[in-house]
This record gives structure tokens, C-alpha cells and sequence, in this order.
């Protein structure tokens, strides 16, 4: 177990590392104008930022085939592949040339991250029993939110003009202490007389509706949480001016609030269920990413906070709604599909952020509160759709 946790914590590291540089990265390449913009601010325009973003996790629709090949090769042996080139296309960004340069490594490196997670999560399910599972997913997001907290940690200590490119050659660390170790992980065993689907990216018929549920479901968190957490260290750091010392240190102290989180996703997920769990999380998350925008230091730390300790509660009953209700035949490409859906989600969320950002006048005391109402909050009501989906806290594996 604690191997598939450095696993995680390895690709949470060299995944996040595009977004705790983000504003090292603008400033670097980019240019400042005298107008009351993003761009005045951080060197960027709010649109290139967004378009950035979006390349990056436009891309993560690759996750879907590379997810379907765990269903036919085995799970443990993609995992193997796409944690190494991950980390190593991480490492190459480093040498970048331009913004794009940045934005295109990225997108290379992202859906092979988000695949080593995705399955990361999905042996970890498989491997343990009914009664540990929602701790032992607990324990892998721990793994995956120490390592986005450590690369905003590393961010926040390494200073200088290029202090982005040495954030990214540190992913070449995992990739000599971790990915050799994968191959001790046993392979989740397959059901009697179980064949992989016909097609690659195929789920069983039976399974489409249930499949669509979730698929939206991802799509709705995509749109919060992909402006929430890709704009932070933009906006803390170029509107808000504080230092990404300060930054990192808001970063640490949000761990613990991580933790409680983590704690009661555990105890809710078994005693509230799933469904009821991530209705929370959702909720709780918009309103402190919508609290986090609204402007002025003080309600970004706590909005921040508030938001890091939401994501702990939602991301374990997510986790286990999504892979819990799929057959192991095709759980993997389910679980692309659902990766699809949240990539697509937070394609949408991060454009019209970033476009109503540009069309409002931007400051430190407005913030981006304008952008976060009309983001966050109007798709919330489709979470009714979670009373669809069965309750699987006691449900054994098919």
C-alpha cells in the first residue's frame, strides 16, 4: 500500500508543479501592460492563462485510452509506463523555451499523471477489502494532496528567475526512488471467465446511465475546482501581491485542514454514504473557492483553507462512487470516461473564468469575485442527480 502512496504523492508533485509556477512562469515569459487587467498584474493575460490551462487539461482526454489499456494489459504495467513518462516529460519542461513551450510539456505529461492517479486509486479499491476500502482511498489522497502541497512548499524555497526549472527537474526524484519499486505491486485479480469488452473505450451497455450519472457529476466538480485550484497562485501571488513564501506557508496550514477533511470522508462515507458525502463536498467547496476570489487576503487564506479541508472530504467519496459501481472488466475505462467528463468540466470552468476576469476591473480588493459567483455556484443544483446512483458503502466488487 504505502508504495502505491509515493506512487501518488510522486505524480500529485510533478501534476501540480503547472500550477504552483504559474505566475514564476508568466512573469518570466510573459509582458506587462498599463491597463486594469490580469495582465497589468502578472504579465499574462486572464484568457492566455485560461487558454493555457485549458491545453493542459484538454489534454487529459488521452487519459480515456491510456485508462482502457489497464482493462487488456493489466493495471500495475500502465501504471509502470505512464508514472515514468510523466515525470520524465515533467522534468523536460524545465528546459522550456517560451510559455507554450511550458503549456505543451505540460499537456504531454498531464493525462499520463492523471492515469498513474487514476489507477493508483482503482488497485488500491481492488486490493482491499469492503471494510477498509474508503480508508485505504482516504490514505491515497493524503498521498496525492502531500505531494501538490510539496510542490508548492519547493516553490516557496527555491527563489530566482529560474526558479520554476529547477521545480520541474526535482520530478526526475521519483522517478529514481519510486518507479522501480512498482513492480513489487501484485496485480488486482480478474472475476472467473472475465473478457475484456469488444472495443477499446467501451463500458457494458447495462452500465451507460449509471456511467452518464457519475460522468456529469465529474463535469460539475471539473467547472469548480479546475479555475478554483489553477488560478491560486496567479491570483495570490500578482493581484494580491503576497509573497509565495506566505503563499506556501497558507499551503502547509491547509494540510491539517486537508486531514479533518480526509477524516470525515471516512467517517461520513461509511455513516451518511457516498452520495450524501460528496453532495457536501461539492457544496462546500464551491463556497469556499467563491469565498477564497471575493477578495482581500484574509478571506483568500481561510477561503483557501476552508476549500483544501471540502477537497478532502469530496475526494474519497468520489473516488469510491466511480469505481465501486463498475465491474472490473471495465472499471478502468469508466474511470477514463469519468476523467473525460471532469477535464471537459474544468475546460469550461477555467475559460469562463478567466473571460469574465478580463471583462471586470481587476484589484486586490475586488479580487475575482465577479468570475468565482458566475463559475462556482450555478450548476450546483445538479447534484440531484446523485440520487440516481445506488449506495455502494457495503457493496462488494463485481
Amino acid at each position: 500500500m504505502w508504495i502505491l502512496f509515493f506512487a501518488t504523492l510522486g505524480a500529485g508533485f510533478a501534476e501540480f508543479g503547472a500550477t504552483t509556477s504559474l505566475n514564476d512562469v508568466a512573469r518570466h515569459f510573459g509582458h506587462f501592460t498599463q491597463s486594469n487587467t490580469i495582465q497589468s498584474v502578472v504579465g499574462l493575460s486572464g484568457s492566455a492563462l485560461g487558454l493555457g490551462l485549458a491545453a493542459y487539461r484538454l489534454s487529459s482526454l488521452a487519459a480515456l485510452p491510456l485508462a482502457s489499456l489497464a482493462d487488456r494489459w493489466g493495471r500495475t504495467r500502465v501504471l509502470r509506463v505512464t508514472l515514468l513518462w510523466g515525470l520524465l516529460i515533467t522534468a523536460l519542461a524545465s528546459l522550456s523555451a517560451s510559455y507554450w513551450i511550458f503549456v505543451l510539456c505540460f499537456a504531454l505529461a498531464r493525462p499520463l499523471l492523471s492515469v498513474a492517479n487514476t489507477l493508483v486509486q482503482i488497485i488500491t479499491v481492488e486490493l482491499a477489502s469492503v471494510k477498509l476500502r474508503i480508508q485505504r482511498i482516504a490514505i491515497m489522497t493524503a498521498g496525492l494532496g502531500i505531494g501538490s502541497g510539496l510542490s508548492a512548499v519547493v516553490h516557496g524555497v527555491i527563489r530566482g528567475p529560474d526558479s520554476f526549472r529547477w521545480l520541474f527537474a526535482s520530478a526526475l526524484v521519483p522517478i529514481v526512488l519510486v518507479v522501480p519499486l512498482l513492480r513489487s505491486i501484485p496485480e488486482p485479480a480478474k472475476q472467473p471467465g472475465e473478457t475484456p469488452l469488444a472495443h477499446l473505450g467501451v463500458v457494458a451497455r447495462e452500465a451507460r446511465s449509471r456511467l452518464a450519472i457519475v460522468c456529469s457529476l465529474s463535469f460539475l466538480i471539473g467547472v469548480i475546482t479546475g479555475p478554483a485550484g489553477g488560478f491560486t497562485f496567479v491570483y495570490a501571488e500578482g493581484i494580491l501581491k503576497m509573497r509565495p513564501s506566505s503563499v506556501s506557508e497558507v499551503v502547509v496550514v491547509s494540510g491539517v485542514a486537508g486531514l479533518i477533511g480526509l477524516i470525515g470522508s471516512r467517517r461520513f462515507s461509511r455513516t451518511l454514504g457516498r452520495r450524501w458525502t460528496v453532495v457536501i463536498g461539492v457544496v462546500a467547496t464551491a463556497l469556499a473557492s467563491t469565498l477564497a476570489y471575493g477578495g482581500g487576503k484574509t478571506p483568500f487564506i481561510v477561503g483557501y483553507i476552508l476549500g483544501v479541508g471540502a477537497g478532502g472530504l469530496l475526494s474519497p467519496a468520489v473516488t469510491a462512487v466511480s469505481t465501486e459501481i463498475f465491474a472490473h472488466r471495465f472499471r478502468a475505462t469508466a474511470a477514463g470516461w469519468i476523467t473525460v467528463a471532469g477535464v471537459l468540466g474544468a475546460i469550461g470552468g477555467l475559460g469562463l473564468f478567466g473571460w469574465v476576469g478580463d471583462a471586470v476591473h481587476t484589484s486586490s480588493a475586488t479580487g475575482l469575485r465577479v468570475a468565482a459567483l458566475v463559475t462556482f455556484l450555478p450548476l450546483l443544483p445538479a447534484l440531484v442527480l446523485l440520487v440516481r446512483l445506488p449506495e455502494s458503502r457495503a457493496m462488494e466488487l463485481s
